[in-house]
């Protein structure tokens, strides 16, 4: 049976990428979840993150990727990921500082004891995940849009 016609890569970068999206999206959010305690952080786990799904988009092409993640799913996350550090930052403006923070402090070494930063790093893991997956899109399209008119 010829596959010539399927969108993607072969079958064994497929296979592949079905493994391991699963775990580079597991170490993301591993990452972004213990950045205040971790090298690593929001940005950091957002781009591995965002990295997972442009796997996906590589290995079975654009429009199997759009099914799995929607545009307007990437554009809710990116969204909500500023409006969540915005809403962090005057929660501490409501408290007297802009960012102070409002969260009791742990102990030491410990993953619940650093008051807001988790949350900032979810915060930002969202938005920088969904804008770089956005940018990669754009660019995909771009490319795409300059082959048809050649």
């Amino acid at each position: 049976m010829c596959r010539e016609h399927e969108p993607g890569m072969t079958l064994i970068v497929k296979t592949i990428t079905r493994l391991t999206v699963g775990l580079i999206l597991l170490y993301g959010i591993y990452i972004f979840s213990h950045g205040h305690i971790s090298p690593g952080g929001g940005f950091a786990g957002g781009v591995i993150v965002a990295l997972s799904f442009v796997h996906l988009m590589l290995a079975y092409g654009k429009d199997v990727a759009f099914k799995r993640v929607p545009q307007a799913a990437i554009s809710l996350f990116e969204g909500m990921g500023a409006m969540i550090f915005l809403a962090i930052a005057l929660l501490g403006f409501a408290g007297g500082y802009f960012f102070l923070n409002f969260i009791a402090k742990g102990e030491p070494f410990r993953l619940f004891s650093a008051g807001i930063i988790p949350f900032c790093n979810i915060a930002i893991s969202l938005k920088v995940g969904a804008g770089l997956f956005s940018i990669f899109i754009a660019l995909v399209i771009l490319k795409f849009e300059s082959e048809q008119k050649k």
